[in-house]
């Protein structure tokens, strides 16, 4: 990325402002997407202060959930010494694709043809006598 990109465009990763101030901070760890966790300071309630940053589009669907409690003050320390192993039925967490060709689609959408299947006949309507 550029120098004039990454002074005024956030939405491509850190702006040099924020790299800037994240100086004399502690790095905490770094996510399976390359996302970097910091922490330093004091916020005005007294907790300490955590940041991301993020490795590609600035997108808050991204931080995965271990992570979001860290950055919430759900959890003290960082997710990989505060909580237990992932269990092999777990499925990794998924960004969220809306805007995406990977995104959801019902039957009937007009994506898929805009075809949705006939009506069964099985509905009847309330009435309040009945």
């Amino acid at each position: 990325m550029g120098f004039l990109a990454s002074t005024f465009t956030w939405w491509n990763g850190a702006t040099l402002g924020t790299k800037f101030g994240l100086r004399g901070k502690a790095k905490v760890g770094t996510d399976s997407l390359g996302n970097v966790y910091y922490e330093g300071g004091r916020d005005t309630a007294g907790n300490p202060r955590r940041w991301v940053i993020y490795n590609g589009s600035t997108d808050a669907s991204r931080v995965p959930p271990e992570w979001f409690s860290w950055l919430h003050h759900q959890i003290d320390g960082a997710p990989d010494d505060v909580l237990p192993p992932v269990r092999g039925w777990q499925k990794p967490a998924v960004a969220n694709m809306t805007g995406t060709p990977l995104a959801y689609r019902p039957q009937g959408a007009m994506e898929k043809g805009g075809k949705r299947p006939a009506a069964t006949g099985d509905y009847e309507a309330w009435t309040p006598e009945g």
